[in-house]
């Protein structure tokens, strides 16, 4: 990996397809006599030159604009040669080849190949220069994708701030205090004899306390980001003929399930991505529940049940209509206990009845009344759903966060909060709160991808006078 990490590579920049501008890209180390034969001239820094791009026998490719970046002024910190033509898939790859061809070719000033080893890069792998490079950290390279594929516009704007660096910025911050409070347990370690207690002079449980608050602050912001990255699933379930496939059609405003009076007319599932302030929500259609000799039928049962065991939150529709039937409340209690045994644990389920406008006067106990057909209800639904997602408006702008962010930041949770009490202890084992500490800074590094063994060492070096 290494190794591959010093090839120079180039590739399309641009999505696959048609369109007004397309990008082919070089980085590496050493591209000028690379750009002054692709380009028939020297280009100035940073500065859009309009030219033909030639081939090997000098016949124009196309025309457009080459920018050239000297390293370490680029996004990869690499060289980087920037070629905008005409958005045609055939010229981009006329143009791709041709730079591979030009770097093969001997440079005439110094009988060597202009630029050995060029190739295509793999995906991704520009922002990778870029992390190994320093210009951006870890979370910052995840934002570039989060960027790309952002779903809502909420989405969007908090990737952004993530790329940015804001996300990372709440994390060296807490870092910063971690490191602090290790090197006055290191130091408390390491010189016992001079009778310093650093951690007590230093208020050292005080640092701790602050350190958790400030945390729990980047946790819920963070838990909130990996909301609106991920969304939730909601699977929406119940008997037959309940109004499921409209409810779907109500939510997402759009004729997405066949709806009929038919009972069981759903036999697979149905899934539709809705958005509610930002927030996506990924909504699944299933069949209804019930015991059927219909093979199709059966399958289509089946499937609801593995949609079930999957979700993130159900939705258990009932049919008002029919709330004081015997039979049908006797189906609704055998569906209640599957869940009960085949729901994962921690599975919010919200009970709804459908069909209000037709039951005015049906009194069905708990749960949400509402009317798929009318639109009367669904509001107050999206915003339980909301509740339930777990979503909170936050006062300040947000940042996009990933599962794997969440699960670390909940390590470096578990690792303070036993560094607090080996700190509570009324003799403190030292040596296992500075290592819950180190396991808490390793978690935090974790997310930026920043290691560093030696990067202690120099801070305490650099503000105790330890050399006498």
């Amino acid at each position: 990996m290494l190794a591959q990490l010093q090839d120079p590579i180039a590739a399309v920049a641009t999505a696959p397809g048609r369109g007004a501008v397309g990008i082919v890209r070089v980085s590496g180390r050493g591209l000028a006599s690379l750009a002054q034969a692709l380009c028939g001239r020297i280009l100035r820094p940073r500065e859009a030159t309009y030219l033909p791009f030639r081939d090997a026998a000098g016949a124009a490719i196309d025309q457009g604009l080459a920018l050239w970046f000297p390293a370490p002024h680029s996004f990869t910190g690499e060289d980087v040669l920037e070629l905008q033509a005409h958005g045609g898939p055939v010229v981009l790859q006329l143009l791709l080849a041709r730079c591979l061809e030009a770097a093969a070719e001997t440079d005439p000033a110094t009988g060597r190949p202009r630029l050995q080893g060029l190739r295509v890069a793999q995906p991704g792998e520009f922002s990778q220069r870029a992390f190994h490079n320093g210009k951006i950290d870890l979370a910052q390279a995840e934002a570039i994708a989060d960027l790309i594929d952002a779903s809502t516009e909420a989405a969007a704007r908090s990737a952004g701030r993530s790329l940015s660096g804001a996300f990372s910025r709440e994390i060296h911050a807490l870092r910063d205090a971690l490191i602090h409070l290790r090197m006055l347990v290191e130091a408390t370690l390491d010189f016992p004899e001079e009778d310093i207690d650093f951690l007590e002079q230093a208020d050292a449980r005080g640092q701790l306390l602050a350190l958790q608050r400030q945390l729990q602050s980047v946790q819920q912001r963070a838990r909130q980001g990996a909301l609106l990255r991920e969304g939730i699933k909601v699977v929406i379930a119940g008997q037959p003929n309940a109004g499921k496939s409209s409810l779907l059609n109500a939510l997402a405003g759009a004729e997405l399930a066949i709806v009929s009076a038919i009972a069981g007319t759903t036999r697979d599932v149905v899934a539709q991505t809705i958005q509610i302030h930002g927030v996506p929500l990924h909504i699944v259609d299933t069949a209804g529940l019930r015991e059927s000799s219909d093979e199709v039928e059966r399958i289509g049962i089946a499937r609801a049940w593995g949609q079930i065991e999957d979700a993130d939150a159900l939705l258990l529709l009932h049919d008002l209509t029919r709330a004081q039937e015997p039979d049908y409340r006797r189906a609704d209690a055998a569906i209640r206990d599957s869940l009960s045994a085949r729901l994962p644990p921690g599975v919010p389920v919200v009970e709804v009845w459908n069909k209000a406008d037709a039951a005015a006067g049906v009194d069905a106990g708990e749960g949400l009344r509402l009317s798929a057909r009318t639109g009367d209800g669904i509001e107050a639904l999206r915003q339980r759903l909301l509740e339930v997602a777990g979503w909170q408006a936050m006062p300040e702008g947000l940042y996009l966060a990933r599962a794997r962010h969440v699960q670390a930041l909940g390590q470096v949770e578990e690792h303070l909060a036993l560094a607090m009490s080996h700190l509570e202890a009324a003799s403190p084992p030292l040596d296992l709160l500075a290592e819950e500490l180190r396991l808490a800074q390793n978690a935090l590094n974790a997310i930026t991808g920043e290691f560093g063994a030696d990067e202690l060492l120099g801070v305490i070096f650099s503000r105790f006078c330890i050399g006498k």
